[in-house]
């Protein structure tokens, strides 16, 4: 299965076999084991202007259909884990999307930066700030919860762009140390490091803020 087939579960390379035998069950097991880390994915890196209007279970269900057609490029040249790959894939849905409904406003000025410009679609302050505040805000609270999404942007555009995006991987996407290695192009010591440091530094602004928000 080639260089990297370590990295995929034994369950998963089970199925990778099967599937490239032609069992189209396997294929959609694959893809079924992964749907609701491909959901977090979607809900941080789709711009927050479009999810009022493209629902993530449709983003999935186009992707799905690209990775049918496009599964003989994993079995010749399985360079990543079979999940990393379908992520690539989810990524490359999401940045179409951007294109078609964004154009050249695909980017909010103002507080909310890019956490990562790295091929995939980038996650922004303002979608990590929304994920903390939805664990911890009423919705009916819309002036409490507008003051806090900008000091939290404030908060996490002052980290360092990597740290920022090893934190959305680690703690909002939920990947494995590994995981987030591989994806970013680094050691996983360095990942460590800066997620520990990135997730220090956010504890102690939440801290501060009124209303707490400590438990991240």
């Amino acid at each position: 299965m080639g260089t990297l087939a370590h990295d995929n579960s034994e369950e998963t390379t089970r199925l990778l076999a099967l599937a490239q035998a032609g069992d189209r069950e396997a294929l959609s097991s694959l893809f079924s084991r992964h749907r609701q880390r491909l959901r977090r994915m979607i809900q941080l890196r789709l711009d927050r202007r479009l999810q009022a209007r493209i629902d993530a279970s449709d983003v999935i269900q186009e992707a799905y259909v690209e990775v049918v057609t496009r599964m003989n490029e994993y079995f010749q040249k399985p360079s990543y884990p079979l999940f990393l790959w379908l992520r690539l894939i989810v990524g490359e849905r999401i940045l179409k999307l951007h294109r078609h409904h964004l154009g050249t406003q695909m980017r909010d000025a103002g507080l909310e930066v890019s956490l990562y410009r790295g091929a995939l679609p980038e996650a922004s302050s303002a979608a990590l700030a929304a994920q903390l505040l939805g664990k911890h805000t009423s919705p009916t609270q819309a002036v409490v919860r507008a003051e806090r999404m900008i000091r939290l942007q404030e908060a996490l555009n002052t980290l360092d762009f990597m740290d920022r995006e090893v934190l959305s991987l680690r703690h909002f996407e939920e990947l494995s140390l590994a995981e987030t290695a591989l994806s970013l192009g680094i050691e996983e010591s360095a990942a460590a490091k800066r997620y520990i440091r990135a997730l220090k530094r956010l504890k102690t602004t939440l801290k501060s803020m009124p209303g707490g928000l400590d438990d991240v």
